[in-house]
């Protein structure tokens, strides 16, 4: 392989360490910015990571808990998944709150696009507010059995979040970003008001 610059560092070999269907690890021999001679580590998922902030008009939202292996820990969450990359994020958004709560929403708002990490993977996430919602049947994975689903007013969900009972940043990320927009009417003026209904509650 041609040695190559991926910004100031320099490629000098890269080969795939490890795959399963889910992910891949990508391994690179590496000059570092400094020059020495370094050895870096990419995980690249090969889906896109999925959110959604359930919205209710009298300011409610809906959390899912379920035992998150990796952490070895139970989770409270909004609803989140993965979508295939390239695909359009909004039909997997749609497929993740049904799966996992059985709501459908009439309206769909983009929240924010970010990445998961900046140092050991290149995953993007995407995320949604949905609002117009109706109630269904959830239709979970095996892995998702254990899943639990608790609809709460909005400033109960900060409060847990800020409180460190939830611990999930993309959790995190999607309730302060929807709470900041609707501050700053950055967002549908009905969905807003909804948002901030949630708040005052508290």
């Amino acid at each position: 392989m041609t040695q190559r610059k991926r910004g100031p560092w320099t490629i000098l070999k890269e080969r795939l360490g490890y795959e399963n269907p889910w992910m891949q690890v990508r391994e690179f021999d590496v000059l570092r910015p400094d020059g020495a001679p370094g050895l870096y580590g990419v995980v690249e998922p090969k889906n896109a990571a999925i959110g959604v902030l359930p919205a209710f008009e009298n300011g409610d939202t809906v959390l899912v808990g379920q035992y998150r292996f990796a952490l070895e820990a139970y989770s409270w969450e909004l609803p989140e998944g993965g979508g295939a990359v390239g695909a359009d994020p909004l039909d997997a958004a749609k497929r993740e709150l049904a799966e996992e709560t059985g709501l459908s929403a009439s309206h769909w708002c983009e929240l924010i696009e970010f990445d998961v990490s900046n140092s050991i993977t290149n995953e993007r996430a995407h995320s949604y507010i949905a609002w117009g919602l109706e109630a269904g049947a959830p239709a979970r994975e095996g892995s998702e059995a254990d899943m639990q689903m608790r609809r709460l007013p909005l400033h109960e969900a900060l409060s847990m979040a800020t409180s460190g009972s939830i611990r999930d940043g993309f959790t995190l990320i999607m309730l302060m970003t929807a709470v900041e927009k609707a501050r700053l009417g950055a967002l549908d003026p009905d969905l807003s008001r909804s948002i901030l209904s949630g708040l005052e509650k508290a």
